[in-house]
């Protein structure tokens, strides 16, 4: 029998890996095709695995989403997440809490709840998930023009704690309506508070103790960082502080600081949220019986097609009304809205407290996720170029070589590209007369790599791969016009 499960586990994990071929090839959002094989491998699927204990599901859905969410902090770049935070606080609050009223007042309507249990469902329905919405654009080549990228990044990374708070908050209520609504109010915002507060002093804290402490081995620095995240999730959840909030916070921090084995750590954790997505979908796909799902079907789907149409749109452009982005930018946003991890794991919380619509809650929240990865998610490169707010995805070459920053070197990494009419054309290095502190360590020309001397002669196109410190960097592009790239 153990034999048999750990035959089973390898398969599912196999083949959540290969599946990520059919994601590329065809739009189709990773999580999506983790759903459906947790699905067939269930107890209603080809698999047979009866898989119905809701504490399990919410205890290994927590553990994953915690490393899922740092991962997704330790990979966004504040230089550029910086300017759009107005606009992405506000959604992951005012907006979570638009999109919860609208779309719980709805389903209070047409499903016969009680406006509690309305607003229940709305409430574990208005997070959004960032992962589903990038993995679809790259796998179909695009990017999207200015700010969106991280102003959307930042959203689905900060929104959760919303979602959680009103969930666990309405439970809360249900179960108990003498329960004071201003208090629940002030233990928002201090779990915000505390958790914001919290996650930039590990973050800090966690950066300068890897600089320090010179472990004998490499391999140890990824242990220590994941045991930091699942400390600061412990700490910020004993002082009533939100650890979803604060591991995500930590991350961004940790990203800000020239860490020791940084590329190693962020390879690690990437590599680590992949897992735990297929991980996590696979078991909420487990938890399915599609059977339930029929009942539901239609008024799943009109609540869905409410969501997408209706409540985001409204939410979006009431929550962004004070800012000057563009129709085109608000439309896109409300479209990139995606429903993912989040829905599918707070839906079990309503389970765990014995609520009496908790099996109903679950499977339309379920159909809810999958109609929006189906077609919010397979549509997303259409809706970008249609609105005109796509860009291409310039890939990064396989380098043979890495750049590892220390602390206390200023010397950084730059990518440039010899624009055609370029002055530089046709020139040696040595008759460019460069800064001392700007070192071209190689060069890319029509997909060889040259290891460059003095007497290199550039040409059109070629990609520089220079080591400089920021003021040398700043020279060169002045007087050269370089094209730079980012080194992902």
């Amino acid at each position: 029998m153990e034999i048999t499960v750990y035959i089973v586990v390898a398969v599912l994990l196999l083949l959540s890996a290969f599946s990520s071929k059919l994601s590329d090839r065809f739009g189709i959002p990773a999580i999506l095709l983790f759903l459906i094989l947790g699905m067939l491998a269930g107890s209603e699927g080809i698999g047979g695995i009866r898989f119905d204990d809701p504490s399990l599901a919410q205890t290994l859905s927590i553990f994953a989403f915690v490393l899922i969410l740092f991962s997704g902090g330790f990979h966004t770049k504040w230089k550029d997440a910086r300017p759009v935070m107005t606009e992405s606080f506000s959604l992951a609050t005012v907006g979570v809490l638009l999109t919860a009223v609208i779309v719980g007042l709805f389903a209070w309507r047409i499903l016969g709840l009680t406006l509690l249990e309305g607003l229940l469902l709305g409430s574990m329905m208005s997070s959004t998930d960032a992962a589903a919405v990038f993995s679809v654009l790259r796998s179909k080549g695009v990017s999207l023009k200015g700010n969106l990228k991280p102003l959307l990044e930042l959203e689905s990374g900060s929104n959760d704690p919303m979602a959680m708070f009103l969930t666990i908050g309405l439970i809360e209520l249900i179960k108990n309506p003498a329960s004071s609504l201003f208090s629940m109010v002030l233990l928002f915002f201090q779990q915000m508070v505390i958790g914001a507060i919290l996650g930039y002093l590990m973050g800090r804290l966690v950066a300068l103790i890897i600089n320090r402490i010179k472990l004998g081995y490499d391999g140890l620095y990824p242990v220590f960082s994941l045991g930091s995240v699942f400390l600061t999730f412990w700490m910020a959840s004993l002082i009533n502080g939100s650890g979803f909030l604060a591991v995500f916070i930590m991350g961004i921090v940790m990203n800000t600081v020239d860490l020791v084995h940084k590329r190693t750590l962020q390879r690690f954790h990437d590599g680590v949220g992949w897992l735990m997505q297929s991980a996590l979908f696979l078991s909420l796909g487990l938890f399915i019986f599609p059977s339930r799902l029929i009942p539901v079907l239609g008024v799943s789907l009109l609540i869905s097609l409410m969501l997408f149409f209706i409540a985001r749109p409204l939410s979006v452009f009431l929550t962004l009304i004070p800012n000057a982005m563009s129709i085109k930018e608000k439309m896109l946003i409300s479209w990139v809205g995606l429903r993912g991890a989040a829905p599918i794991i707070l839906a079990t919380f309503p389970m765990v407290a014995g609520l009496e619509q908790s099996d109903l809650f679950y499977n339309v929240i379920f159909v809810v996720v999958l109609t929006s990865l189906l077609i919010q998610g397979t549509s997303l490169p259409f809706v970008a170029r249609w609105l005109k707010l796509d860009k291409p995805i310039i890939p990064t070459p396989l380098y043979p070589l890495e750049y590892q920053p220390v602390p206390g070197m200023e010397s950084e990494l730059a990518r440039l590209v010899v624009q055609p009419g370029s002055m530089v054309i046709n020139q040696t290095i040595d008759g460019l007369d460069l800064p001392e502190q700007f070192l071209i360590t190689l060069i890319e020309h029509n997909g060889h790599f040259i290891v460059p001397h003095g007497g290199t002669v550039l040409q059109a196109n070629d990609t520089l791969l220079a080591l400089t410190d920021p003021a040398s960097l700043n020279q060169v592009q002045k007087r050269f016009n370089f094209l730079q790239l980012e080194i992902e």
